[in-house]
């Protein structure tokens, strides 16, 4: 038998030894864990019955569709724009995501097309499917989606409206933009037709696994120097800072901009909770404090991904059979299998008690045209059930490989 069947013979009697384990593990979504979500308990009863702003409003009366003051000038440092550019939402940006972009259907008209840099975000992508908005793929680089692939397609077609972006620590590779490609995205409206939006989805702002963690240029002190400022769409959230299920979210664009999506959802709210925002800003109080605060999440998070990356490089390192990236912050890591095997690996982790994104997830319409992608999520499971799944994953994703290459 060859050294290659014995290895085969091997995982195979490891991986039925999992299947009698009864493992229940669940890596498929970003999620905080409970530890990261207990930091922020002093959220409750922080306003001390006490709930007027310094203007003298009272958060708990009707009004005020953009957010209180103090929260809007928080949102502004995170996302390094300016007051008068940021609003302030309920808990989630993907919400303001999906209204901004009903609001500008009509002007976009039928047609519409959006690029997706791959991989990336599905929620993104449902959106995009939601409103039956054709996605076509662009490939991401180091520095961020291939420029100038996007340039040329966006000079092709009008009907391009939109890219979606997670110019931090995207998600799922861990990339962040470099200042080279910030300065172009703030030029690509010119290139484009009209309406054209960059949708700068920046979940990941203040999620470092390093310190000092990435420097992420500024988009909108470029657009401003370009005068593109009403084409870009600034978003971020609390939800992975605080209480992911009631936190608050925040959107910038342009002054002209801002001032036509206040008038569309001035028909849908009133406002949104202005308790909420006060209590945050109360909580986090400033750039420094959140800093300080997000480090306690690093403190509970790295540990994972350190312990995810080593299983990986002890395992798989050299071995030919996959790559995967080393993040310094966000979420994720970006795993790619040989091709053909990604959806594999993921029903044979399944099977044995691991739950995984499902492969293709990270492509528009769920189809990897290749079949290699598989994201996976350290945050939520302890380190012990982590380190579980870990064990698990390794071994499929090399019995996979084998039985493919031995047939």
């Amino acid at each position: 038998m060859s050294n290659a069947n014995e290895r085969q013979a091997e995982l195979q009697a490891q991986y039925d030894r999992y299947l009698e384990a009864d493992l229940k593990l669940d890596l498929t979504r970003g999620k905080p864990s409970t530890e990261q979500l207990d930091l922020s308990n002093e959220l409750d009863g922080i306003l001390g019955g006490f709930y007027m702003l310094q203007d003298g409003t009272d958060v708990r009366n009707y009004g005020g569709i953009l957010g209180i003051p103090e929260a809007r000038k928080l949102g502004s440092e995170i996302l390094e724009c300016r007051p008068e550019q940021t609003m302030v939402g309920g808990n989630s940006s993907l919400n303001l995501m999906y209204t901004f972009i009903d609001h500008k259907l009509t002007e976009w008209g039928e047609g519409a097309k959006f690029l997706c840099p791959v991989p990336g975000y599905d929620r993104h992508f449902a959106i995009c499917a939601h409103f039956d908005i054709e996605m076509l793929t662009v490939p991401m680089t180091d520095d961020g989606p291939d420029m100038a692939v996007i340039e040329e397609m966006v000079t092709a077609d009008p009907n391009i409206k939109g890219i979606w972006c997670v110019p931090k620590y995207s998600n799922p590779t861990g990339h962040t933009y470099s200042k080279e490609t910030v300065q172009a995205f703030a030029g690509l409206p010119r290139k484009a037709g009209p309406g054209f939006c960059i949708f700068w989805d920046n979940a990941y702002a203040v999620h470092d696994l390093e310190e000092p963690g990435d420097t992420l240029h500024s988009l909108m002190t470029e657009a401003e120097k370009a005068g593109t400022q009403d084409s870009v769409v600034m978003l971020a959230s609390t939800s992975k800072v605080t209480f992911a299920g009631a936190g608050i979210s925040f959107l910038a664009t342009g002054e002209n901009s801002l001032k036509g999506y206040e008038k569309f959802l001035s028909s849908q709210v009133i406002g949104f909770d202005k308790v909420n925002q006060l209590r945050h800003v109360r909580f986090l109080e400033d750039m420094d404090k959140v800093r300080a605060h997000m480090a306690k999440h690093r403190d509970l998070i790295k540990p994972k991904f350190d312990m995810v990356l080593n299983k990986l490089e002890t395992a798989l390192g050299g071995k030919d059979i996959a790559t995967w990236t080393s993040p310094r912050g966000g979420y994720f890591i970006s795993l790619d299998t040989k091709p053909g095997l990604a959806t594999g690996i993921v029903e044979l982790a399944a099977n044995a008690g691991v739950k995984l994104t499902p492969a293709g997830a990270t492509f528009p319409y769920g189809k990897d045209p290749e079949n290699t992608n598989i994201r996976i999520a350290p945050t939520y499971p302890s380190l012990s059930e982590l380190e579980k799944a870990m064990d698990v994953f390794v071994t499929c994703v090399e019995l996979a490989t084998l039985n493919a290459e031995l047939g």
